[in-house]
């Protein structure tokens, strides 16, 4: 890997953990009027609140090998995650959002689970190409993505959801985290478009560090009491500071699971 590479990674690698960059390198509407949204939450406050699964149950609907095509699956371990208190940000409206992209558990959940999705890269695509720049991030256009699990009881998993949108929204414009004890500066958290669940939201966060630039994807779903979070890093595009695709055939594997 080039020096520019290296440096480029190491940015993205004290956002997301070593080991989870280490995998990758070595990878085998809004309401049409007030009368409607009265409607609305009529109806949401007649239905029966979700029951919240079991550690078992989230276990049986987290994603395992084989239920995404051209990625491997592997239950994430200690050095692939980071816990809510090794998470600050300087402004407090934006704690739920670094809590989200790092993969911390949000709120109180009753059981959480967590995986590790990492894409395989096309063979041979680094010698479709004369270009050796272009070779190079073919060869590791592979993203990693941390999937995370929790159930809650009550509205806790639409209260998660509903928290993470008033950050994400309050802090577009920037904000300083610290992960694990690294700064990170969070330059713009721009919306994606998401669908899937009963409520869906993601962003792509454009983050600084060194005076160099890179990109991280978070979305989260909401299915029943369950909270389905995505946070993804993409080799090639943390070495080259550009921008990269959602991992959308991981989302839609996880939704399906919980449905």
């Amino acid at each position: 890997m080039r020096p520019t590479a290296i440096r480029r990674t190491a940015v993205a690698a004290t956002v997301m953990s070593l080991a989870l960059l280490a995998a990758a390198c070595g990878s085998d509407s809004a309401d049409q009027d007030s009368g409607n949204k009265g409607k609305a939450d009529a109806t949401a406050s007649a239905k029966p609140a979700a029951k919240a699964l079991t550690a078992a149950e989230l276990e049986k609907a987290s994603l395992a090998q084989g239920d995404v095509k051209g990625h491997k699956v592997a239950k994430a371990g200690p050095a692939d995650t980071v816990s809510a208190g090794d998470v600050t940000a300087d402004k407090a409206a934006c704690d739920a959002f670094s809590d989200a992209l790092m993969g911390a558990k949000a709120g109180t959940p009753v059981a959480s689970t967590q995986r590790k999705v990492v894409s395989e890269p096309k063979k041979g695509a680094d010698k479709d190409s004369a270009d050796p720049e272009e070779a190079f991030k073919a060869a590791f256009d592979i993203t990693t993505t941390l999937t995370t699990l929790s159930s809650y009881e009550g509205k806790g998993a639409e209260e998660s959801v509903a928290a993470l949108r008033t950050a994400a929204t309050g802090c577009a414009s920037g904000f300083t985290m610290k992960a694990a004890g690294t700064k990170q500066k969070i330059v713009k958290i721009a919306e994606e478009q998401v669908k899937g669940g009963e409520d869906a939201a993601g962003w792509t966060v454009t983050i600084e560090s060194d005076g160099e630039r890179s990109t991280m994807k978070l979305v989260q779903v909401r299915q029943g009491a369950t909270v389905a979070s995505f946070t993804a890093l993409n080799l090639a595009a943390a070495s080259s500071g550009g921008d990269f695709e959602l991992p959308t055939a991981v989302i839609d594997a996880q939704v399906a699971k919980l449905a």
